[in-house]
């Protein structure tokens, strides 16, 4: 029988892991330090698996939405006028490549088929996993995600700063 209490445990074990995230200084690590501090909680195994209040779970996926949507302003709208090209072949390429891996990794390492296409789709750790969870895998998307962002966010700052020159002047300024 679920009990209230499980469920605060892992509220609390994601904003305890959002908050010291935020001190690492990397972007989303709210978001990855929840993900991991609730991930810590869940993984005892001393707990049942959480329990949403009805409609609770599609009120944060609201939410989650909604500030993925406030970040599209009229200046990247404007800024999309120029880098339509781009972002089409960028997202034609991210979307093939995903589909390759994700197939090779069924195929060749045993994965469940749902878990490695969305697991190497192009997209967020939140989206990817709520599309997860619609499917019944998404802890298993999160993790591969989870993984994938924590290793993005950590090298390619560092392969940027290699990479350009110190005399590059970033966008924008």
């Amino acid at each position: 029988m679920h009990q209230p209490w499980h469920l605060l445990l892992y509220v609390v074990g994601g904003l305890a892991g959002g908050l010291l995230a935020l001190r690492t200084g990397i972007p989303a690590a709210p978001l990855a330090g929840a993900l991991l501090g609730a991930a810590l909680v869940s993984v005892t195994g001393r707990l049942e698996v959480a329990q949403w209040p009805v409609g609770s779970r599609t009120l944060l996926e609201i939410g989650i939405g909604t500030v993925i949507g406030t970040g599209l302003t009229g200046t990247a709208l404007l800024e999309l006028r120029q880098l339509w090209r781009p972002a089409l072949l960028i997202t034609v390429t991210l979307v093939i490549t995903g589909l390759v891996v994700g197939f090779g990794c069924s195929r060749l390492m045993g994965v469940d088929p749902v878990v490695a296409l969305l697991g190497a789709a192009p997209g967020g750790i939140s989206g990817m996993s709520l599309v997860g969870a619609e499917f019944g895998v998404g802890a298993a998307v999160a993790s591969l995600h989870a993984v994938r962002l924590i290793t993005v966010l950590v090298i390619l700052p560092l392969v940027v700063k290699l990479v350009l020159p110190a005399t590059a002047a970033p966008p924008g300024g």
